[in-house]
């Protein structure tokens, strides 16, 4: 039985309704297509289950409830981690004793077995993969999630479908409705003009913007991979029904909307088709619409690009677009840092994130499923010498342990020999060096790379906003080459990372000298002190602290009377670093009280110490 609409919803839909109108109108221009998304925001709305509306109030009455320092995120891709979403659901109990409150399910809505990029080609966006469950597991899960203050997270693949959904199937098939959803055209001329000025994503594994469709004798837009259609956001219908199928998945008790993509899904002959005006209307609309009908989401922006791109994502105070985005740049340049033993890019880097609004939530990470791209600031390197091709081969040769020195292991994906581009695999573990020093058994090695594996981990607790670990980095999980053996993955070099979690090697959590007790008892005590200290909270101040010393990176925080001080060592030597700090700390670590006028600090490691005024 549906729910009938409320006052709640009334007074949503009519403090937001001039603004979705005026938006729309602005794109659209079309009555009939406005007032049908309404109605479909009022039906989607009665589908809302009760349970749901009440966790909405809960998140609504205190609207900045993921600024706080109690969130921390976890990746995962279900069949690797359980199987199956009820799989996940058995295993609650370790995702809460890893403390984690932020559930991010990788892809799982249906695609097609071989022609899926992970699950990034969805054939049917109200459909779960069949190997992984059902939408309603999906729902149960989400259900017993909340009940243990969990939100999930699920991406929301905006900018194309895979080629086997009904609309491109349709669209085959020679109906014009379901063509116009995508971009046709009837020769290669308007084609070969947007491949003047348009980028390619994957120029090695699929070169070009475009796709040859033998069947209706026609040419598509395919941005990703052929199998890919680009969707055409200029339809209205295209907006609606996307809408549509993100309000949809919120009424699976999705909270987090990761919208994948989104620079991309306008597009415009003579640009490069990123960052258009037209995509933050887009954005907005969809903010609004989420507003209306499940204001307890959220929308997390996946802005691979720049800051100066990045940040416009996230609107205006007035008009708001995503709630999160990713701090790309800063992840960068952080494994930078590690081949580089010097933190002169990081400092800037940072510089630029401590300076912007601090409304602006990130979320922030290590690694992830994707690639490491090497899209640094080189006008900044260039000071020092540094030339780009030159500098993306030493990068790329450090963590594949080509360099004399480099213990990290990992492999390139998208290789680019011309213009030497390729971009980097591996897990944190591996690319710290604890692949290859187990390997070699040699035991001053492994706890070189365990050391600086927990400092990367401190120096991801330490920034402002929601940090996220990739699952199996609370164990130190290591890469898994055997996707070279399957004919499905063989190609992608992503899947070294993107290993199955072997349960018996979690159960050694419990043993203090194994690699992953080490690693993740040390884990946990991060996260306790993050968790139960506000100075870690979003709004707290941050500040680069100088330390005379080029291998030490310092950052200072300052919340409600108390301040911190963190130094984190990306030289496998100790040093030695000067402050003109001259105050008593405690080390909030071992609780020993210290100076840090002059302070000596072990090889790839780190120091969290504060004071309370």
């Amino acid at each position: 039985m549906k729910n009938k609409i409320d006052a709640d919803y009334k007074k949503r839909f009519s403090e937001k309704i001039d603004e979705l109108k005026w938006l729309y109108m602005e794109l659209y221009n079309d009555q009939y297509a406005f007032d049908y998304f309404c109605s479909m925001l009022e039906r989607l709305y009665t589908e809302r289950t009760q349970t749901l509306r009440e966790w909405d109030k809960k998140r609504t009455q205190n609207e900045n409830w993921y600024h706080d320092n109690e969130r921390l995120g976890m990746l995962m891709y279900v069949d690797n981690f359980a199987g199956t979403l009820n799989g996940v659901r058995e295993h609650l109990d370790y995702i809460n004793e890893v403390g984690v409150n932020y559930l991010h399910l990788m892809p799982l809505l249906a695609s097609p077995e071989g022609r899926s990029d992970g699950g990034y080609a969805v054939s049917d966006f109200r459909t779960v993969d069949p190997r992984l469950g059902t939408m309603g597991d999906l729902a149960n899960l989400s259900g017993e999630c909340h009940n243990e203050g969990i939100s999930i997270c699920l991406d929301f693949v905006m900018n194309h479908t895979s080629e086997d959904h009904e609309w491109a199937v349709r669209a085959k098939n020679g109906e014009k409705e379901f063509q116009d959803r995508y971009f046709f055209f009837d020769n290669w001329d308007i084609p070969f003009r947007y491949e003047e000025t348009v980028p390619q994503v994957f120029p090695q594994t699929a070169p070009g913007n475009f796709t040859w469709c033998d069947q209706v004798r026609k040419v598509v837009m395919t941005t990703f991979y052929p199998y890919q259609w680009d969707l055409n956001y200029r339809n209205p219908t295209v907006f609606n029904d996307m809408t549509e199928n993100m309000l949809y998945l919120c009424n699976q008790g999705v909270d987090i909307i990761r919208l994948d993509a989104t620079p991309y899904i306008w597009k415009t002959l003579g640009t490069n088709c990123r960052n258009l005006p037209e995509v933050h209307s887009l954005v907005r609309m969809m903010r609004i619409a989420a507003e209306i009908v499940a204001p307890g989401t959220l929308l997390l922006g996946e802005v691979v690009m720049e800051p100066k791109e990045v940040v416009p994502y996230f609107g205006s105070t007035d008009k708001p677009e995503c709630h999160l985005l990713y701090n790309v740049t800063t992840m960068a340049s952080t494994w930078h840092t590690v081949a580089t033993s010097d933190v002169r890019l990081l400092r800037h880097q940072l510089g630029t994130v401590f300076a912007l609004p601090k409304q602006y939530v990130f979320l922030n990470y290590l690694r992830c499923h994707d690639d490491i791209g090497w899209g640094l600031d080189y006008n900044f390197l260039a000071q020092f010498g540094v030339d780009e091709p030159s500098h993306k081969q030493y990068l790329n040769d450090y963590f594949r342990g080509y360099i004399y020195g480099s213990e990290a292991r990992g492999e390139l994906y998208n290789d680019d020999p011309r213009l030497r581009d390729a971009r980097l695999c591996g897990t944190t573990a591996s690319l710290s060096g604890i692949e290859a020093a187990e390997y070699e058994m040699n035991e001053d090695k492994i706890g070189q790379g365990i050391a600086l594996d927990i400092m990367l981990h401190a120096f991801l607790f330490i920034q402002s906003g929601i940090p996220v670990l990739y699952s199996g980095d609370e164990i130190g999980m290591l890469n898994d080459y055997s996707y070279h053996d399957d004919w499905h993955r063989w190609d992608d070099s992503r899947y070294l990372h993107r290993g199955r979690l072997n349960w018996d090697e979690v159960k050694k959590r419990r043993s203090k000298n194994s690699r992953q007790g080490r690693i993740f008892s040390y884990i946990q005590k991060l996260r306790k002190l993050r968790s139960s200290d506000d100075v870690f909270h979003s709004e707290a101040d941050t500040w680069l602290v100088e330390t005379g010393n080029d291998c030490v990176l310092g950052i200072g925080r300052y919340y409600n009377g108390k301040k911190m001080l963190g130094f984190f060592n990306f030289s496998k030597y100790p040093q030695t670093f000067y402050t003109s700090e001259n105050e008593e700390y405690t080390d909030m670590l071992t609780r020993k009280k210290t100076y840090v006028d002059k302070y000596d600090i072990g090889g790839y490691w780190f120091a969290w110490l504060e004071k309370k005024y």
